[in-house]
């Protein structure tokens, strides 16, 4: 549809509009007629039954109230009670982002004090919620796309010219190939090409940290060039799904990645986390600070079950995958009606103390991409509520031997949902209450939960929303900022929980932690990720008891005499879980294809799938192209 704007302007009173732009798939129409703008007789619904595509009215920016004024004017009209914490203009694109502790006094009943706001200000008021604890990724993040907004409004234009304007490499026949760069028959560095006559679209771009051999995505391949790339999808913020996207940057690409709100934020977050380390190892750095605001400033943000064009043949949807904050799988529609395709990215088939399970139902499905993480026949974990139990019972009995249980993390999922289990034992009294200290990225990333509640599930969602019920401001919990309060964390001599990334024990606070703690038979660590072969974290767990670190010119070597625990629990689905799944997608995929997995977990799931729902499965290898249509 090279001229959608062209027709939307002739279904409009002459002379009402003085623009009209792309926002990514989405169109903005902007006017000068005050009364236009804040009543058009249900034209703009009209025109959006008519396309079936998003369409806004906003008022041109000539026409807005001073920024100062404006400001004076909203606070006057909102209630005290709502709370306003910041208010923050976005002049070219006539929007104002107003940040309230209370949303809903903020919007007044049926919209009245926002409807107001408009016809007041001309300003097109957006509310979001203050998080309960203060982010500084969440603010940075906001503070580099309000610096760079009219930036924002030109890319977001340009990728809306390039799903409308038609085919750039000639409509000669339709095809779907996927080519897999990483991720394939192995748990690290995802990344999958997905490529049609028309469109060039990455899904995921990850690094395999445990791994020094084969870290990165083969972006090597013939077929992949930079520049031709059309979209980059981010199914969630880990490191092995995310971790090498400012790579992209660095060597030039500039179109959009699609993600959720919390993904984007939370993968910032471990982004720069990984240059700060790199830099700290003097190790030589795949991208710095600059690459990763420019991620951010390409960035649009997609709720769940939001229908979005990405290129002209490809139409996604985010649904909920139920592994950590934000985390999606991805339906693909592609062509009209050509091929559609589902990418499970990490699943969870069963609902956790933060997350509801993962969508099985969806439009149309030929083909699936799952996970096989826990894919092996005998990959079975015991309840959760069994092994949460068991946690509790672990960090009882070193309590009383006075203790401290050191709990390596992976930065987003099983920390936090291990901080509500500790919290709410301690609040139900089944737990002594001792000090749990939070290192590492596992702090602000708990930040960045209490801002997202509608992407947790109801019973925590409505726990935040009440701060004398919220278990994330519990006292217990107390954050380790520097070096020097890790320090003193460790010489203090009374039992405490100590939750520090990284999980497999390969960087991070968590190290360090074990270095001095590991000779105490007193002390206990507890695992509760998935340890690839090869990670400190894996040679502990099956019975390394001498560790050697690097201490620049020396090494050091400690003897590990403390409790090592595993809590079988996890944020992806086990065996189990994955089978349960496959039986109730709908509609039933044709074909599906194993990836995220050891080569036999991989092999096992691929064989079980087939034999047991005659479904025709493949487990592919890395380089490994198939044709799906």
């Amino acid at each position: 549809m090279p001229d959608i704007i062209k027709e939307i302007i002739k279904m409009l009173p002459e002379g009402k509009v003085a623009d009209a732009a792309f926002e990514g798939a989405n169109i903005v129409i902007y006017t000068k007629d005050k009364d236009f703008f804040l009543n058009n007789d249900g034209i703009i619904r009209n025109i959006v039954n008519e396309f079936k595509k998003r369409v806004e009215l906003r008022p041109d920016p000539s026409i807005c109230m001073d920024v100062e004024k404006a400001e004076k004017e909203i606070r006057k009209i909102l209630p005290e009670e709502s709370a306003i914490s910041q208010i923050v203009f976005d002049p070219p694109r006539s929007m104002v982002v107003i940040e309230s502790e209370k949303p809903g006094l903020a919007i007044g009943k049926q919209g009245a004090l926002l409807r107001e706001v408009r016809e007041k200000t001309l300003w097109v008021p957006v509310i979001r919620r203050t998080p309960a604890i203060k982010s500084p990724i969440i603010e940075n993040i906001r503070a580099v796309l309000y610096q760079h907004t009219d930036y924002r409004r030109k890319f977001l234009d340009k990728t809306g010219h390039r799903i409308y304007d038609g085919w750039m490499r000639g409509k000669k026949q339709e095809w779907v190939r996927l080519t897999f760069l990483g991720g394939a028959r192995q748990v690290g560095r995802s990344c999958i090409f997905l490529q049609t006559q028309e469109s060039r679209i990455l899904m995921d771009c990850g690094i395999n940290v445990s791994d020094d051999r084969e870290p990165y995505p083969m972006l090597d391949v013939p077929e992949f060039h930079i520049e031709d790339l059309d979209a980059v999808i981010i199914t969630h913020s880990h490191t092995d799904h995310a971790g090498f996207l400012p790579y992209l940057f660095r060597y030039g690409y500039r179109g959009p990645v699609y993600c959720t709100a919390p993904t984007r934020d939370v993968m910032a977050l471990l982004q720069l986390d990984y240059v700060k380390i790199a830099k700290g190892e003097n190790r030589e750095l795949l991208y710095d600070v600059d690459d990763v605001k420019e991620e951010v400033k390409h960035t649009i943000t997609l709720d769940w079950e939001e229908v979005t064009d990405i290129t002209p043949d490809v139409r996604i949807t985010f649904y909920n995958s139920g592994h950590i904050l934000g985390s999606s799988q991805v339906h693909l529609h592609i062509g009209n009606g050509l091929h559609n395709l589902v990418y499970s990215g990490d699943l969870k088939f069963g609902k956790t103390i933060l997350f509801d399970p993962c969508t099985t139902r969806f439009p149309r499905v030929e083909t699936l991409i799952i996970e096989s993480t826990y894919g092996g026949k005998t990959n079975i974990m015991p309840p959760i509520k069994e092994q949460d139990e068991f946690l509790l019972k672990i960090v009882k009995d070193t309590i009383a031997r006075k203790g401290k249980v050191l709990m390596p993390v992976l930065g987003s999922g099983r920390a936090q949902e291990m901080m509500v289990l500790i919290a709410e034992a301690v609040q139900r009294g089944d737990l002594e209450e001792i000090p749990v200290y939070v290192d590492g990225m596992v702090w602000d990333i708990m930040a960045i939960h209490t801002a997202y509640p509608e992407f947790l599930n109801s019973t925590i969602r409505k726990a935040i929303f009440h701060k004398d019920q919220n278990p994330f401001l519990s006292p217990i919990f107390k954050h380790v900022t520097s070096a020097k309060e890790r320090a003193q964390v460790i010489e203090n001599e009374g039992a405490c929980v100590i939750i520090a990334t990284s999980g497999m024990l390969v960087g991070g606070p968590s190290l360090e932690y074990l270095r001095n703690l590991a000779d105490n038979e007193r002390n206990s660590l507890v695992f509760s990720c998935y340890l690839p072969e090869g990670s400190l974290g894996y040679r502990i767990l099956h019975g390394e008891r001498e560790i050697s670190f690097n201490l620049g010119a020396k090494t050091e070597v400690v003897p590990v005499k403390m409790d090592v625990c595993k809590i079988e629990i996890t944020d992806h689905c086990d065996r189990k879980q994955l089978m349960g799944y496959i039986y109730s997608i709908e509609p039933r995929p044709k074909k599906v294809i194993i990836n995220h997995g050891e080569q036999s977990r991989c092999l096992d799931l691929a064989s079980s799938i087939h034999k047991q729902h005659r479904i025709e499965t493949i487990a592919p290898r890395v380089l490994e192209t198939l044709r799906l249509k």
